[in-house]
């Protein structure tokens, strides 16, 4: 990424528009540079990553907009992990973050949600190897302050990986509810143990006995989204109106 970015393509990067950016500057919120005083305003990365690393509401605003997206757009590389040995690197890095809060090290709670995270990163990768449509990597954020953590990919998504073995599925709705339902045989050589099965159990407390009450994961790929939370079985998928070809995940905890 260029060092200095145009406040056009800052916009696009945070998923905002122009004016917003300009009234930030303004107001202090984001402030921007300039070479001379009549000059065009610019951003660094540095300044962008930094604002989206306290700011949770845009840093996800950023991630949905780059995962739903027709085209490929560019991600800070703050929040891009291209692939799974720099994903894995920064997924340790937050388990040591999370392993200092007080609450969460009890019981190693924090270890819960990783386990989520990478089950949910890993999957992005394995699903996709050599079968990338676009941008190959995934987008991986967090806010330690406001206890969420957003991840998305620009892959296949969950129905086409389901349709290797499944190939009656035809709607991603039912595509989700297999994945977080069903056994699926043959999908080696992916080799992802139980996936979102998996994921599904962690939240809602069924894996550990240290579960973590606040649990709450959103996952859409395609037009279908579920929400889960703890100690729910109720698995809600809804078919909506925006689309992702590959997958959108928040999750708070």
């Amino acid at each position: 990424m260029k060092k200095n970015i145009p406040i056009g393509e800052a916009a696009d990067l945070l998923g905002v528009a122009i004016q917003t950016l300009r009234r930030w500057d303004d107001s202090g919120i984001l402030k921007s540079h300039r070479s001379s005083p009549t000059s065009y305003r610019f951003y660094t990365g540095e300044d962008l990553e930094h604002f989206l690393s306290a700011n949770f509401k845009y840093l996800a605003s950023s991630c949905h907009k780059w995962a739903f997206n027709n085209k490929e757009t560019e991600i800070l590389a703050q929040f891009y992990c291209p692939d799974k040995s720099v994903f894995k690197a920064r997924l340790s890095k937050l388990e040591l973050l999370l392993a200092r809060d007080e609450y969460l090290k009890v019981g190693a709670k924090f270890s819960l949600i990783t386990s989520v995270v990478g089950e949910i990163g890993n999957n992005s990768f394995d699903h996709n190897i050599g079968n990338w449509p676009d941008m190959r990597g995934i987008f991986f954020g967090y806010s330690l302050d406001e206890r969420k953590i957003v991840l998305a990919d620009r892959g296949q998504g969950v129905l086409a990986t389901l349709k290797r073995v499944r190939t009656e599925l035809s709607t991603h709705q039912k595509a989700l509810e297999v994945a977080f339902t069903e056994y699926v045989s043959g999908r080696s050589p992916e080799n992802r143990g139980n996936g979102l099965k998996y994921v599904r159990k962690i939240v809602t407390g069924g894996a550990e006995e240290n579960s973590l009450k606040k649990l709450v994961l959103f996952f859409q790929s395609g037009d279908a989204n579920v929400t889960i939370r703890y100690s729910s079985d109720v698995l809600n998928i809804k078919n909506v109106g925006d689309f992702n070809r590959g997958c959108f995940v928040l999750l708070q905890y």
